[in-house]
């Protein structure tokens, strides 16, 4: 069954605080991976894993490339569960 993006976004903020020690509530939608929340490729490449165990997902490398924002992130994982 697929998440609604709300339930995305929580699980992948959960996600990232635990890989990056921030705090959930800092970790929205417009948020840049790289800019915002200062995430380099190797915790990147940990989150997408955990995002694919958890939503159930594949994440090909070439795509993760394009996952610049939070918002990318949920809307790629949406559509990959329809």
């Amino acid at each position: 069954m697929a998440n609604t993006d709300q339930e995305i976004l929580e699980g992948l903020a959960e996600i990232v605080a635990e890989e990056t020690g921030l705090d959930q509530a800092d970790i929205l939608l417009e948020k840049s991976f790289t800019d915002d929340l200062d995430i380099d490729s190797l915790s990147m490449m940990t989150i997408v894993t955990h995002a694919e165990d958890k939503f159930g997902v594949r994440i090909p490398d070439e795509e993760v490339k394009n996952l610049a924002t939070v918002g990318d992130a949920v809307s790629f994982i949406k559509s990959a569960q329809a």
